[in-house]
């Protein structure tokens, strides 16, 4: 056993060697990934493997070649305690001649010894180091990625407070002075300390996060350069630096006015208007800007989404879409920009793509009137009324220029609504503004979805790691990158996942490749995750066998193997079919049980073109197997919850896929639910996921009966 083990070790480097040399012989586009430990990989489990250069190297494929340039404790400043200037990996990178230099420094620069050179030396140290890389090739794209937040409580250490307020704006002024890139990996982690298990390095499943921001960076596609304000008649006051991206402040039509434009535009050249509170909690808008979007503003200040003020943005809607951008437009308003904003779309709901709204007042009577259990403002009550024309008790209660009043025309609309609100919001009460407008929006047919906060007031608007914003906002605009279909290899590794000490998601994957590939003809592969995983078998790796009896019974006289990896997605399973060796095993039957872990991560609509990819990969691979397609098995105790819900909509969208020759759908709800629908507590665990050895049976015999229908 002991022997094992230590090839398959030497198997995982060798397989991440190889595939280096293979990716350099082919490849086109070189990518330098300059930084820190954080870029090396420090503390994370199978670094070689998992370092996030080594997964985007995955992600990005063999037209690319992805070189980790990482060195531990680097620092950006020449003056640094351990300078990256003077590393051989420095001049490495140089003579690596990339044609794309990722760079992520300044995490170490944030210790005591180093700040007092951030001030006088960073931006012209970042400057240089970029230069030095343009010297090479003035083409070079630079990407300067931000730093991660560190969780550390030892301020003389690497320290966030300087990181956040310090390193973070300096790197993005260098962005903005320079034309650079910039990614604000920072908002990405912002809270999630359970992503650094030593309070400053990322996980492998951390590195993951930061490969797939970078490859979304790297692989989005682009429109042609363009500056939206030139030809244009408009009075351009000022031009500054937002977060790293050029703002241009300007007067149209007596109007004051401001475009913020990406480095990169996004093709179809999509935009957000913002209403009200240019500025704040800027993370949403940061972010979009990343991803090719421009952000605009038309000043509509104590209009309160009057007619006077829906004029004004109707004429700069005009303005900016002469300009070159998009017909439809993203609508983000906070507060008191609810009113404009939803004002706006119901009369112009053709224009609108989808709305992200934070605390908005929808009700003038609960903000500024203070009618019901809010707080109010006098001085803005007496302004809505003068701007509206109310003049007495009758005209108030004749009022309907709210957008509480507009549910059914926005409703009927059909784009798509989020709102993010705090519970405990006393300002702009939840139960007079967004929680009846939410209601009627759905009771008329409409698409909303409210994130609640709990025990937050009226601020802070926003997320501090805005992702589930502007996934929303990219699902809607039809931009959102399905990562359920890229194939990738899992970077996990977790003592609860079943396997054991040490032994890695890559592990189990040499693990179960090598008893496909020597034990001979297979009547049975069975793909999937952690409920996959539990039939055992063979594997010599995993410690959990839930299943193994039930499989001993259904299985008896089968030659099978269980192809199951804890934690697996659908991304990571076609990741495993297409380069593994599953075909020389030649099994006669697959089945494929996949995508619940996809849950968190994905739309129902996602699942299914990854669960698609699946069979289309398995069919492909395995021309002669016969396919049984169990999709996700049934998730979510209750048959009224979200996650059943969820589950319903993926097995109808792939349930057309067993029309196919070679493959047999399965829906098994039925099968594992009780006389209400609700999921049995004999075969389910807890969590509504998981099988217990009764679940085995069910589904062991099920299994069974299709191959004996052969």
């Amino acid at each position: 056993m002991r022997n094992f083990l230590f090839v398959m070790g030497i198997l995982v480097v060798l397989a991440s060697s190889c595939q280096k040399t293979s990716n350099a012989n082919r490849a086109s586009v070189k990518i330098a990934c300059v930084g820190n430990s954080i870029t090396y990989g420090a503390g994370m489990a199978n670094r070689e493997m998992n370092a996030y250069p080594e997964q985007l190297q995955r992600l990005l494929g063999e037209k690319y070649q992805v070189e980790n340039f990482g060195v531990n404790a680097a620092t950006l400043l020449k003056k640094g305690n351990n300078p990256y200037w003077e590393t051989d990996k420095y001049q490495e990178a140089l003579d690596f001649a990339p044609l794309i230099v990722l760079i992520k420094l300044g995490t170490n620069d944030s210790k005591l010894q180093n700040r007092k050179y951030l001030d006088t030396d960073f931006e012209k140290d970042y400057k240089d180091l970029i230069a030095s890389f343009k010297a090479q090739n003035q083409n070079a794209r630079i990407v300067l990625l931000l730093p991660v937040p560190s969780f550390l409580q030892d301020s003389t250490s690497i320290w966030n407070p300087i990181i956040k307020e310090k390193v973070i704006p300096l790197a993005q002024k260098v962005a903005y002075e320079t034309g650079s890139e910039v990614v604000d990996l920072y908002q990405l982690f912002d809270g999630d300390e359970s992503m650094f298990p030593d309070k400053i390095h990322p996980s492998s499943l951390g590195a993951t996060k930061i490969a797939r921001r970078v490859y979304e960076q790297l692989v989005q596609k682009t429109a042609s350069s363009f500056q939206p304000l030139e030809n244009l008649d408009v009075a351009i006051e000022s031009q500054q630096n937002f977060h790293g991206f050029q703002q241009t402040n300007f007067k149209y039509a007596g109007l004051a006015c401001k475009v913020v434009q990406p480095k990169r535009t996004a093709k179809g050249r999509p935009w957000v208007l913002r209403s009200r509170f240019w500025g704040h909690e800027p993370q949403t808008d940061i972010a979009l800007l990343e991803r090719g979007y421009h952000i605009a503003y038309c000043d509509v200040a104590n209009l309160f989404g009057n007619k006077e003020a829906v004029e004004r943005w109707n004429t700069f809607y005009e303005l900016m879409t002469k300009a070159g951008l998009s017909e439809k437009v993203v609508l983000e308003g906070m507060s008191r920009g609810g009113l404009i904003m939803y004002n706006w779309a119901s009369e112009n709901p053709e224009k609108v793509i989808c709305t992200y709204a934070d605390a908005p007042v929808l009700d003038g009577t609960s903000w500024p009137g203070g009618k019901g259990e809010g707080l109010g403002s006098t001085t803005d009550w007496e302004q809505f009324k003068k701007v509206y024309e109310i003049t007495n008790e009758k005209k108030l209660d004749q009022f309907t220029g709210n957008p509480i009043h507009k549910t059914t025309t926005l409703a009927k609309a059909g784009f798509p609504m989020l709102h993010v609100c705090g519970e405990a919001d006393k300002v702009v009460p939840v139960a007079e503004n967004t929680t009846p407008f939410e209601q009627k929006i759905k009771a008329a047919g409409g698409n909303i979805k409210t994130v609640y906060k709990p025990d937050v007031g009226h601020h802070p608007h926003s997320l501090a790691n805005p992702s589930p914003i502007v996934d929303f906002i990219l699902r809607a605009s039809n931009r959102k990158i399905n990562f359920a279909t890229v194939p990738a290899p899992g970077s996990e590794y977790r003592s609860a996942a079943g396997w054991k000490e040490g032994k890695g998601w890559w592990y189990q994957m040499y693990d179960i490749d090598s008893l496909s590939r020597y034990s001979g003809k297979l009547d049975l592969l069975l793909v999937g995750n952690s409920i996959t995983q539990g039939w055992g078998g063979n594997r010599t790796l995993t410690t959990y066998k839930p299943g193994l009896e039930a499989a001993q019974r259904s299985f008896n006289g089968l030659k099978w193997v269980s192809a199951g990896i804890s934690g697996d997605r659908t991304e990571h399973t076609a990741w495993r079919i297409q380069n593994g060796h599953y075909d020389e095993g030649s099994p006669e039957f697959v089945s494929l049980a996949i995508g619940v872990n996809n849950f968190p991560y994905n739309s129902a609509e996602e699942i299914a073109e990854g669960i698609a990819l699946n069979v289309k990969l398995l069919r492909s691979k395995l021309p002669n197997s016969k396919i049984l397609l169990f999709g996700p098995l049934p998730t979510g105790l209750d048959h009224t919850s979200e996650r059943r819900k969820k589950y319903r909509k993926i097995h109808e969208l792939i349930a057309p896929l067993g029309n196919q020759e070679s493959v047999q759908y399965f829906n098994l709800e039925a099968t594992f639910s009780d006389e209400k629908g609700n999921l049995k507590e004999t075969l389910y665990g807890g969590d509504g996921i998981h099988l217990k050895p009764g679940g085995y049976e069910v589904w062991g015999e099920f299994i069974q009966k299709q191959i004996q229908k052969k």
